[in-house]
Formats: structure tokens, sequence, C-alpha cells
């Protein structure tokens, strides 16, 4: 067996127990668990939760960060994120077994809205690329990429940084393949950083201790404005703007 092929049968065996997963799924939401919460959220013992956690730290799928007595572990990077994305849109599409109300309304909010690891995702993800992508801001007809109107958007109305957006490797917009919608939406250095001012400019709000994002109504009336989206129905699509329409569409690489 070839190298690469050992390397990767390594990372498909990490993924291949049920425990495993369903706790790497859950630090898709970005943020830093503890053990016992990932044990709790797993259903399974303390001890048994450790065992599985230390293996998936030494395959470099998760790291540690430890904070006077406590530990808490989260994904690797962006890209662990982006992998285990990219796996579960393979599967069919997500049919969760509704049992009560509860259940019913977390599976309503994390279509509606949730976090991909750093960037916005479910059909408030996929309206807002559909509408970068109308107004000339986004480019998906010759590869995925901002325009240079994209990135004067990104930097003028918004208030990113330009240097943070080339700060890191990480491509600068990348397409992200929606498990819930099974559309694209815009992933990358852009699409975390957009989703860091949304909720910076509180347009956005985590609903609940979960992935879902619930947009507010400051949101509402400010992605109308910058992008002419009803955020109550994602699903529509929006009119291209005249004014960006004009504007330079070359994609920035």
């Amino acid at each position: 067996m070839s190298s690469r092929g050992s390397e990767l049968a390594g990372l498909a065996a990490l993924l291949a127990d049920r425990t495993r997963a369903d706790m790497c799924l859950a630090l898709v939401d970005g943020r830093a668990w503890t053990a016992g919460e990932l044990a709790r959220h797993a259903g399974v013992a303390a001890s048994t939760a450790t065992e599985h956690l230390n293996r998936l730290l030494d395959g470099g799928l998760l790291v540690e960060r430890r904070q006077g007595r406590h530990r808490y572990v989260q994904l690797a990077g962006p890209q662990v994120a982006e992998l285990l994305e990219s796996m579960v849109t393979h599967l069919d599409p997500p049919r969760p077994a509704v049992t009560n109300l509860r259940t019913a309304t977390v599976a309503a909010a994390l279509a509606r809205g949730r976090t991909c690891y750093d960037h916005l995702a479910g059909r408030l993800g996929v309206a807002i690329t559909d509408a970068m992508t109308t107004r000339f801001l986004l480019d998906q007809d010759s590869g995925f990429a901002l325009t240079e109107a994209g990135l004067s958007w990104l930097t003028g109305p918004l208030g990113v940084r330009p240097a943070d957006l080339h700060a890191t490797r990480r491509p600068l917009a990348r397409a992200c393949l929606d498990w819930t919608e099974r559309r694209t939406h815009l992933g990358g250095t852009a699409g975390a950083h957009l989703c860091r001012r949304l909720h910076e400019l509180d347009w956005i709000t985590r609903a609940g201790t979960g992935r879902a994002i619930r947009v507010t109504p400051k949101g509402e009336s400010g992605l109308h404005t910058l992008l002419g989206i009803e955020p109550s129905a994602p699903e529509l699509t929006p009119t291209p703007d005249p004014a960006t329409a004009a504007a330079d569409t070359r994609p920035v690489r």
C-alpha cells in the first residue's frame, strides 16, 4: 500500500466510528467543546469520550486548548470542517426523525440558517451567495471568486479590513456545497469575515446553543438594503442592482 493510501485509510478509520463522527459533526459549529459536553452529546461515558477524543487529536482532526483546569477541543481548522461537510453531502438529503415540537423547531432553524464552521450556511447562506452573484459581487461562471466590486463591497459597506482577507493562505472565496439546500454557499476567508461582520453588526445572532443562526430586525433591514433579500423568505431570488451591474466584475483570485 502506498504512503498516501495508508494515510487515507487511517483518516477514514477515524471517522468510521459513530461516536467519533458525531463528535466531529458537533464541532462543525466552530466552537470549542469540553470532553464532558461531547460525551453528553454523543451519549457515551466520559472515559469513552476521552478515548475517542485522544484518537481524533492524535489523528490531527482536532486540536486541544486548555484554560485553567478545563480542557477544550475543536476542529483543527476550516479544512477539516470542509472535509466533513463535503462528506455529508454524499448522503441522502437529511430527514430527521421529528418526535416532538422541539425537534421540529431545531430542524427548521438549522435549515433556515446556521454556521458551517465559520461561515453562513442553510437557506440564509445560499440566499446571500445568490444575492452576491446576482449583483455581480461574486463570479460563479468562471470558477468561484469575488469580483473587484465584491472586494470593494466587503471592505466598504461591510467594513472588513483588506489585510484580514489576505492574512492566511486559505482561499479568498470557496464554493461550499450546502448539505440541506444542495446548493452552493460562500466559504473561504471572505465567507468567514462576512459571517464575523454580520455578528459584530448585530445583524445575526445564535438561536439557542447550537449552530442555528437567526437574523435580527436590524439585520433584516441591513440585508435588504445591501443585497435586496428578505431574510424571512431567503429562498427568494434577488434582482440585480443597477449600481453594481456597471461595476468591475473581474474575479479576484
